[in-house]
C-alpha cells in the first residue's frame, strides 16, 4: 500500500514536465558544440528545482490547478506539499554532486539561492506600495530568470564554449525569464483559467504588484492614484472591472507587453554568437513563440 501511494503521489506531478526536462538544456548544448548525456542531467536538476518552487509557490498562493490538474497542495493538503517540495529541492542539490566539477554544483546552487531568495523578497514586499520597478525586474531575474540563465549559461560551460560565449548564452536566459515571468504577470490580469489550466487572479488578490500595476500607478492621476493605493493598502479586492473603471489600465497593460517584447529582442540580439544551426533557429524560435503569447494578451 505504502509503496503504491508513493507511485500515485509522484506520477501525479512528473508527469506534465517530462518532456522539459529532456530538452532543458538540449538546444543551447547542441548550438555550441552537442548534446551530452550532462546537459541532460543538468536539465533534470534544474527541473526539479523549478518543480519544486511551483509546489511551494501554489501553497503561498493558495491555487487549486496548474496545467489543467489539481496541485499538490489541493490534493494532499500544505504539510505533506511543503515536505514535496524540501524533497525535490534536496534531491536536485544531490544531484548535482554527481558532476566531479564544483564550479556546476556551485552555479546549481547559486540559482536554488537565487530563486528562493526573489521568492522571499516577493512575498515580503506584497501590498508595498514603495516597490519600484527596479526591484520588481530584480525579484522576476531571481525568481525566474535566474533558472532560465542557468539552463543556457550551463549548456554552454558544458560544452566548452568560450566565456563570451557562455556570457551571451546566460544573458539570454536571464532575458527570457525575465520577459516570460512579465508574460505570467500579464496572463493572471487577462488570461481564461479555462484555458490556461491554472488558478488565476491570484497576484492581486495576495498583494503582488506586477509590472501591469507599477505602470498602472505610474501613469495615474493624483485622484485615481489615491483609490488604488487606499484599495492595494486595505487589501480591498482589485478585479479587472474595479482597476478599468479607476484609470487607464489598457495602456497599463500594453506598457508592460512591449517591456518584454523588447527584452525578446535583446534575446535574439544575445544569439549572434552562435555559428548557423538548427538549434540556434530553435533558441531563436522559442523567442518568437513567447512574442506570440504576448500579443494575445493585448486587449
Amino acid at each position: 500500500m505504502a509503496s503504491r501511494r508513493r507511485i500515485g503521489f509522484s506520477s501525479g506531478l512528473h508527469r506534465p514536465t517530462a518532456q522539459r526536462q529532456r530538452r532543458a538544456n538540449h538546444h543551447p548544448g547542441g548550438a555550441t558544440g552537442g548534446v551530452t548525456d550532462d546537459h541532460l542531467k543538468v536539465g533534470v536538476i534544474l527541473e526539479l528545482i523549478h518543480m519544486a518552487t511551483l509546489v511551494h509557490d501554489d501553497i503561498i498562493d493558495g491555487a487549486s490547478t496548474r496545467r489543467m490538474v489539481p496541485t499538490a497542495n489541493a490534493k494532499w493538503g500544505a504539510g505533506l506539499s511543503v515536505l514535496l517540495g524540501d524533497a525535490l529541492f534536496s534531491h536536485a542539490l544531490s544531484l548535482a554532486t554527481d558532476f566531479n566539477s564544483i564550479d556546476i554544483c556551485r552555479k546549481v546552487g547559486q540559482a536554488a539561492r537565487e530563486v528562493c531568495q526573489g521568492e522571499i523578497i516577493q512575498t515580503q514586499r506584497r501590498f508595498d506600495l514603495t516597490l519600484t520597478k527596479a526591484e520588481y525586474f530584480r525579484v522576476l531575474e531571481m525568481k525566474t530568470g535566474a533558472l532560465f540563465a542557468s539552463a543556457t549559461g550551463l549548456a554552454a560551460h558544458l560544452s566548452g564554449a568560450s566565456a563570451d560565449t557562455e556570457k551571451h548564452l546566460f544573458d539570454y536566459g536571464m532575458k527570457l525569464g525575465t520577459a516570460y515571468q512579465i508574460y505570467d504577470d500579464c496572463l493572471d490580469l487577462v488570461g481564461s483559467e479555462e484555458v490556461v489550466g491554472k488558478t488565476l487572479r491570484t497576484d492581486l488578490e495576495k498583494g503582488k504588484l506586477t509590472l501591469p500595476i507599477l505602470n498602472l500607478l505610474e501613469t495615474s492621476n493624483e485622484a485615481q492614484r489615491s483609490k488604488l493605493t487606499k484599495r492595494i493598502v486595505n487589501q480591498e479586492p482589485l478585479d479587472l472591472p474595479v482597476l478599468v473603471g479607476i484609470a487607464e489600465y489598457e495602456g497599463a497593460l500594453e506598457s508592460a507587453l512591449d517591456t518584454a517584447q523588447d527584452m525578446l529582442g535583446s534575446c535574439r540580439a544575445d544569439l549572434s554568437v552562435l555559428p548557423p544551426s538548427e538549434h540556434a533557429d530553435a533558441l531563436e524560435q522559442i523567442t518568437w513563440f513567447l512574442g506570440a503569447l504576448l500579443e494575445k494578451c493585448r486587449r
